[in-house]
């Protein structure tokens, strides 16, 4: 039996649990397995809702009302609602609360019975969003879901999906091990997911008893993740979560089979449905963004470190082959890094040439209809020059405007506080974003190549289940895939 006849016999008649339903990857998996393997027994989809009818609204408006869905559309016609309704069951909940907020009894009796694989991709990814939220979903999220799986007395697998940045700012070659509960990144003892929920929700009912407004709350909660955060090395409070997540799944999965998948920098489909379907300003993308429009100037970046890229397909991919190799070989030190730095590596250098070709020969139409005109930027290497670049273009001026300001009675108060906040914004995102833009680690692969190469050696398909980032020329990639479908389904 083949590898790939393998994988179509593995998810027939399967029942799968998919966890953060109207994610990016989520979509792309569901659309997947619907698409090579109708045949499929149920896909339960949780999603965020408080009740039945508002998951049906969001999945009809945020999944199969999406583009990525035509080529299964035009496959199927007029039976395509038909397939849906058969194949897949809207599960309304949260997977912050217990029980991930699942309320109807008898769902949750047939969920327990009936599902064989859980893929946990419920996630928020804002790398400062506020710790309450990342908390519940990143950290207490993996723990509710491992506490659902152990219910489901026919489980086979349960598939983590983190990312590999739980690494944080490391150097070097990055291994595919897990974490230990309490381990930090810089040695501090006394990492404790517990006390972590505890200043957390005690730093909320302070703010909520002190009168603070919903915007100062929301302000105020991103700081204390972004605080805890590097209390014990993590560059911020989204792969503190994660990495939370992952120490939670690892301590309490006692005998459940686990695997933990752990993308890096995650862009649009390489092939799969078709090439270049995205959704939403993914993490390198606000770059492209800021600079087709001509609002980024100048850039700070190691122009020789490593951007590690993969295409959401290949992540699908991976995750569909991985619990195939699961079944196959069952192993409970599973750790799947999913990326391109070990095997076809990009670099800055080259992000920045092809943003400067693509958008040179095609330029963004603005709102007035006019073609933005884009240069060369200007490259800091390290965030000193930056630092003063910033201090001598604007600090300066924000400095004169503010004076200005208080000598001629506020005359200027609104463009001065515009440009105050722009400033703070910049500067923010950069102290967000510098530890990627700096990166020189590479991913450790060694798991996900042991699955191509079972791919290689028996499959007669392989481009039905793409895994390696050798295929990739980022240069096409990049101009004719990725900023094509950037500008197609994300530009406004």
């Amino acid at each position: 039996m083949d590898k790939c006849s393998s994988a179509m016999e593995f998810l027939e008649n399967k029942n799968i649990l998919i966890t953060g339903a109207t994610g990016f990857l989520a979509k792309i998996l569901v659309e997947k397995i619907l698409r090579v393997q109708p045949n499929v027994k149920k896909l339960y989809l949780l999603l965020r809702a408080a009740n039945e009818s508002t998951a049906l609204e969001r999945f009809h408006n945020e999944v199969i009302g999406k583009d990525l869905f035509q080529v299964l559309k035009k496959m199927w016609g007029r039976d395509f609602d038909t397939l849906i309704s058969e194949k897949v069951c809207v599960v309304p909940g949260e997977v912050s609360l217990s029980e991930m907020g699942l309320k109807d009894s008898n769902l949750v009796a047939e969920m327990k019975n009936q599902v064989e694989l859980i893929v946990n991709l419920a996630a928020t990814t804002k790398f400062d969003e506020r710790y309450d939220v990342a908390v519940g979903t990143n950290t207490l999220g993996a723990k509710h879901v491992v506490s659902f799986a152990k219910q489901c007395p026919n489980l086979k697998l349960l598939v983590h999906v983190s990312t590999a940045y739980v690494s944080g700012e490391r150097g070097g070659l990055i291994l595919e091990t897990p974490y230990k509960l309490g381990e930090s990144l810089n040695g501090i003892q006394g990492l404790d997911i517990a006390t972590e929920q505890k200043v957390m929700e005690e730093k909320l009912e302070q703010l909520e008893e002190n009168g603070a407004t919903k915007e100062a709350i929301t302000l105020a909660m991103k700081d204390f993740g972004l605080e805890r955060a590097k209390m014990y090395g993590w560059p911020n409070t989204y792969v503190f979560t994660k990495a939370m997540g992952e120490m939670m799944v690892n301590d309490l999965k006692d005998n459940l089979p686990v695997i933990i998948i752990r993308p890096t920098i995650v862009t649009s489909t390489y092939k799969e449905p078709f090439p270049g379907w995205i959704e939403g300003i993914r993490t390198i993308d606000s770059l492209i963004v800021g600079y087709a429009k001509g609002k980024l100037t100048c850039f700070l970046a190691g122009i020789n470190s490593i951007v590690d890229l993969v295409p959401a397909d290949m992540v699908v991919n991976t995750i569909i082959m991985a619990m195939v190799a699961h079944e196959l070989q069952p192993s409970d030190k599973a750790i799947y890094h999913v990326g391109s730095s070990a095997r076809n590596s990009m670099r800055y250098i080259d992000f920045q040439r092809f943003n400067y070709q693509y958008f040179t020969k095609k330029p963004w139409i603005n709102k007035e209809g006019n073609a933005v005109k884009v240069g060369k930027v200007t490259v800091y290497n390290n965030m000193a020059s930056f630092q003063r670049y910033m201090n001598i273009r604007y600090l300066c001026l924000l400095k004169g405007l503010e004076f200005a300001n208080k000598a001629f009675c506020h005359s200027f108060q609104d463009k001065y506080v515009d440009m105050k906040r722009k400033f703070n914004l910049v500067m923010r995102l950069i102290q967000l974003y510098r530890p990627y833009l700096f990166f020189n680690a590479i991913f450790d692969d060694t798991n996900v190549e042991r699955l191509r190469m079972d791919i290689e050696k028996k499959d007669r398909e392989p481009e039905t289940f793409l895994l390696d980032p050798k295929e990739i020329n980022w240069e096409d990639y990049f101009m004719n895939v990725h900023l094509p479908g950037l500008v197609k389904h994300v530009f406004k």
